[in-house]
């Protein structure tokens, strides 16, 4: 009996959910130094200033090899790219652990960033190969929702375990056990991806740079996706230290409400694709259906956000929540949007350019916040700001990025590069 959508076929299943569980893995690592931000704060004598600038180090790295790494994915396949990343970070991880102070903290952070900027061209890539458009929103709901999964993970089972046994056992600890993840993926995924990587390649050069970059669709969503991207590394990064110091929850306390937050987050993601792919299915076309899913998240993210930064403290705990559903709707299709338009071609490279000037907002958001902090003496600004951002990504997405649907790159080529008709 054939498959009919949302099903994929178990191999494929499989694969999705191991990215899933990379994601997973690839955003405890990068929040755990938020999660445990309290007790290295003191710990080592950090400032909110250097509380912040460590915060950042990690895009530092992340941010500018992503270009190179989506062609690397685009031309040898992804098993191989995506392998030898899991490795470098999880190596940062355990070294984070043994970290001594403020130089050796920022040198493994930079480390990890670069481990990691592996990822999201290589997911790309593989979705766009492997899902078809009305299956897209679901599995992309289900890889991206360990952005949200894993922050919930570890700032609620991480911080019960910091608060437990202290920071650098966890570092240790999750650092060494992640690496399971590559035995399963050797095992299961890798299988069949690069006896592709020809044709990838033979694919891939009519997708020119050049072109790639005149594409007024892939700057509008760079614009939308930084602007997004604000508003998480804002949570990611500040959100377990505003919880604890500002509205003076503990430890515990803290656990639980930022955990419950990116768990809603995550939940919002998964439902928000597979309701995209439902209307898709019953003739919307991709551009009305994507687009309405990023206007519902913006208004939601930005009223919410407002909410959080005016109000006491038991009701800024529900405008959190919803900070968390609200985030869940504008991240569902952040690279939905390039894996249809770019195709298999030059999904890695649009991912690689989007994520790269998307994640400007990941050095911006840690160390402004850290900035305003210090200079105003609480939080009500830095949240007014990633409202105003949440708004402004809603609108870059529905505005600035054209029609959802697959470039014909062949077409893009001039007379004398392309292939000869046989």
């Amino acid at each position: 009996m054939p498959c009919e959508p949302p099903c994929v076929a178990p191999r494929v299943f499989g694969m999705v959910a191991l990215l899933g569980v990379l994601i997973f893995i690839n955003y405890i690592d990068r929040g755990n130094l938020s999660t445990a931000a309290p007790l290295v704060k003191s710990e080592l004598n950090l400032t909110a200033s250097q509380l912040g600038f460590l915060l950042t180090a990690f895009f530092i790295t992340y941010m500018p090899v992503q270009p190179f790494v989506g062609w690397l994915v685009d031309r040898m396949g992804a098993s191989r790219v995506l392998v030898t990343g899991f490795l470098l970070w999880s190596l940062a991880t355990i070294l984070s652990g043994f970290a001594g102070g403020f130089a050796a903290l920022f040198a493994c952070r930079l480390l990890l960033g670069l481990g990691e900027s592996v990822t999201f061209p290589a997911v790309s890539h593989s979705l766009v190969e492997y899902i078809s458009e009305t299956q897209r929103g679901f599995a992309n709901g289900i890889v991206l929702s360990g952005i949200s999964f894993g922050p919930a993970f570890g700032i609620f089972f991480g911080g019960m375990a910091i608060a437990a046994y202290g920071w650098r056992p966890f570092f240790i600890a999750f650092g060494a056990i992640s690496l399971l993840w590559v035995a399963a993926w050797l095992a299961i995924a890798q299988r069949g991806q690069h006896q592709g990587a020809d044709a990838h390649a033979r694919a891939a050069q009519s997708a020119r740079v050049e072109f790639l970059l005149r594409e007024p669709s892939l700057w509008g969503a760079s614009v939308g996706a930084f602007c997004s991207n604000y508003l998480l590394y804002f949570l990611l990064t500040w959100i377990p230290y505003y919880l604890v110091h500002e509205r003076h929850w503990t430890l515990p306390q803290m656990a639980r409400i930022g955990g419950t937050t990116f768990l809603l987050m995550g939940v919002t993601m998964v439902c928000s694709g597979l309701a995209a792919d439902y209307f898709i299915r019953r003739g919307v076309t991709p551009t009305v259906a994507r687009k309405t899913v990023f206007g519902i998240g913006a208004v939601v993210a930005a009223v919410s956000l407002l909410g959080v930064g005016y109000s006491n403290d038991l009701a800024s705990v529900f405008w959190l929540f919803g900070v968390g559903i609200g985030d869940g709707f504008l991240h569902a299709n952040n690279f939905v949007v390039g894996q249809t338009i770019a195709g298999p071609e030059a999904a890695g490279r649009w991912a690689g350019i989007q994520n790269t000037l998307s994640n400007i907002s990941g050095i911006i958001a840690p160390s402004l916040t850290g900035i305003l902090v210090d200079r105003t003496g609480s939080f009500v600004m830095a949240f007014t700001i990633a409202a105003v951002l949440a708004l402004f990504s809603g609108a870059a997405w529905i505005f600035l990025v054209g029609k959802i649907a697959p470039i014909d790159w062949s077409r893009k080529l001039v007379p004398s590069l392309r292939p000869t008709p046989t």
